[in-house]
């Protein structure tokens, strides 16, 4: 690849994708056009669009004969076809294409570079750790897999002295990094499509941790078996978490790196889950700037959060409507047991949209374990994203094995079975366009109280 300056344009395809519109971002705020493609426009689209960024929703091909192959970068997700109409353009006229993690390692190549990693939490994380450096004003670049609402944005820059990238597993991206430090927050196999086995989906973690120079400097979570420095929860050892408890409806919770100790740190994201990503972001932030430690400690009490990560879209006495992204058992499970800790005595309604049709073959045990806690369930139809169907996995089989309190539900019936339920808890998740249906719930219940 050439160096990145030598590029005058930009054209990504798969634009409105929360990786990709971070990059195109950054090429945006440094001074290249930027123009992209998406099969559906969206709000990410649109605030791109209000940035300068051209975008089309058709693959016609006609109005791109005048970008030149010389000073042109095409950028793709991984998740794109090798068949997308424009993609075979851009190659048949000898342009540079490459993929999205490619063209991201390339950016942060000889920077130090903060990388966080894991089959969850890592959007959360890393968009904690971006929310630290920023409060403790600190020059940075972040590339982060979410809304963060403190900044209504997934890119984040005040400079580019240091970068935070989040590193995602699927099609082993990460694996085109540098970083100098990183983190992974669990291990928990993912992405068999890809991987195939839960040997070759650890292997490639080991590869990835391999990557940073010094072991010293991997932060894992409790539960990951590589080679760097877990998290202890309520230990003595070098790096703890401890008394972890509810304070005025927020977690609080020690914090232990070597010498550095924080006492009552106070979180108001919800769950152990979180207090767990927010050590590893406080580690990985200490470990660069140690002085800065007070600081990041008081900065965590005011990160906000992320869209469609455990985000209350309703919140009253009589009902509480939670929108989130979990979409793995793991995932599925953590949002459980928080509601389980804030709404014990409530009934709990869920309301899920599987993500894939290979993820919910292989791991359908799990499905039905974590999903069968809730007092309802109620399944929309599987979202295929870059799949074709596969025999005999669908929504209704997995209701079918859930039990009596599940059933498959259409989008348009989402808001009477939420009526007839009478749960005064609803979570609504999934990684596919269940997020769109949030809104239609939320609209439809204030329209009609």
């Amino acid at each position: 690849m050439k160096h990145l300056t030598s590029y005058k344009t930009i054209f990504c395809i798969g634009i409105g994708g929360i990786g990709m519109s971070a990059i195109a971002r950054y090429f945006n705020n440094n001074n290249a056009k930027v123009f992209g493609y998406d099969r559906t426009a969206s709000k990410l689209t649109q605030q791109l669009e209000l940035e300068g960024i051209s975008i089309q929703t058709n693959l016609d091909t006609q109005h791109l004969e005048p970008l030149s192959p010389e000073d042109t970068l095409v950028i793709y997700t991984a998740a794109i076809s090798q068949q997308n109409e424009l993609l075979t353009y851009f190659k048949s006229k000898a342009f540079d294409c490459y993929k999205r993690a490619r063209v991201l390692g390339e950016i942060t190549k000889d920077k130090p570079t903060l990388a966080v990693a894991g089959t969850h939490g890592k959007t959360t994380t890393s968009a904690i750790l971006a929310h630290l450096l920023f409060e403790a004003q600190i020059n940075f670049t972040g590339f982060l897999g979410g809304v963060v609402n403190n900044f209504d944005s997934n890119y984040i820059s005040t400079g580019c002295d240091l970068f935070v990238v989040e590193a995602d597993e699927f099609d082993r991206s990460f694996l085109y990094l540098q970083p100098t430090k990183a983190c992974v927050i669990a291990q928990d196999p993912d992405h068999l499509d890809i991987y195939e086995t839960t040997e070759q989906f650890n292997q490639t973690f080991k590869e990835f941790v391999q990557l940073i120079p010094d072991s010293s400097h991997v932060f894992l979570g409790p539960q990951v078996n590589l080679n760097g420095i877990n998290l202890e929860l309520n230990s003595l050892g070098k790096f703890t978490l401890s008394n972890v408890k509810v304070v005025d409806e927020a977690f609080q919770f020690d914090f232990k790196l070597n010498e550095v100790e924080l006492k009552s740190v106070r979180s108001n994201l919800p769950g152990l889950h979180n207090c767990i990503n927010s050590a590893l972001a406080l580690a990985l932030a200490i470990s660069e700037f140690p002085e800065k430690a007070e600081v990041f400690a008081k900065a965590i009490s005011t990160f906000k959060g992320i869209k469609r990560r455990f985000n209350k879209v309703i919140d009253t006495e009589d009902l509480v409507l939670i929108d989130d992204y979990a979409h793995h058992p793991t995932e599925i499970d953590a949002v459980y047991q928080t509601l389980k800790e804030l709404y014990p005595h409530k009934p709990k309604m869920v309301v899920f949209q599987p993500h894939l049709f290979s993820r919910t073959r292989d791991f359908e045990t799990d499905f039905i374990s974590v999903l069968k806690q809730f007092d309802v369930v109620t399944l929309l139809e599987i979202y295929p994203a870059r799949e074709v169907p596969i025999k005999g996995v669908n929504s209704i089989f997995l209701a079918q094995k859930i039990g009596n309190h599940a059933k498959v539900i259409s989008k348009e019936s989402i808001y009477q079975e939420v009526l007839s339920s009478q749960c005064e808890v609803v979570a609504m998740l999934g990684a596919g366009d269940i997020g769109v249906e949030v809104s239609n719930l939320t609209k439809q219940l204030k329209t009609n109280v």
